[in-house]
């Protein structure tokens, strides 16, 4: 029987150790080694009798897929380390937490839900457009909506050069010069909405995720976790 091997990057990203384009930095930067030799490149597949290191500690095992949904604050920035030296998310995890990656990100200055996962295959599987789960976001913009805004955002649009596909578009309520609205992507583009909003001249306030895909921010408050128990992980995926 052929022993079964696999890419290095994906062993890696299975025992939780970062995201597979995470892994592939990792090797370029001679992190990695197999059986005593420093990998150069992440076109390397690997079984179960090869020894592998990263920083020179041993690899472990695969371990068991575990999600989290997490109420990210504005105010920090998702990744593990800034050159600004602003604070990350890591930095304000509960320390109970085991090594995880994030699906997608949010920025700086949005907020709401961000899953957390064990497993970097997963985390890169979510973030895939062709899984089709939408994102739902509250938004606040400084100005009104025209029925012709929403009618464009509707049937999608491009920004300096930059297709956004169509997206859902609710009022919800007016608030002195401002207004709030249910805006829902399929897409997920990096400052999506609020590059969309400010071609309209209706610059992004507030900006909170409350939901993606099945799961849902609910009433998390702003930093804490809350973990997807394995049964209801095995349904939603």
């Amino acid at each position: 029987m052929t022993e079964k091997k696999e890419r290095i990057a994906k062993i890696m990203a299975a025992a939780g150790l970062c995201s597979r384009r995470e892994a592939e930095r990792w090797i370029s930067s001679g992190r990695v080694t197999v059986n005593g030799q420093t990998l150069t490149t992440p076109a390397c597949v690997v079984g179960a009798d090869d020894i592998v290191t990263v920083d020179g500690q041993p690899l472990g095992g695969k371990q068991p897929r575990r999600v989290w949904c997490y109420h990210k604050p504005a105010g920090l920035i998702t990744t593990n380390r800034d050159p600004q030296g602003r604070p990350t998310i890591f930095d304000k995890l509960p320390p109970t937490l085991p090594r995880v990656v994030t699906v997608g990100r949010l920025d700086f200055n949005s907020e709401g839900l961000l899953l957390l996962t064990t497993d970097g295959g997963l985390a890169r599987e979510l973030e895939l457009p062709s899984r089709g789960w939408k994102r739902k976001y509250r938004v606040r913009v400084h100005g009104k909506m025209t029925p012709g805004i929403i009618d464009k955002l509707q049937q999608g649009i491009q920004v300096e050069g930059v297709r956004y596909a169509p997206c859902g578009v609710e009022v919800e309520r007016e608030q002195g010069s401002n207004t709030w609205l249910l805006m829902t992507l399929t897409e997920g583009k990096n400052r999506e909405i609020r590059r969309m909003m400010d071609s309209f001249g209706l610059p992004v306030t507030r900006l909170i995720r409350v939901s993606y895909g099945p799961f849902q921010l609910g009433n998390l408050a702003p930093g804490d976790v809350r973990e997807i128990s394995a049964k209801v992980l095995k349904e939603l995926l």
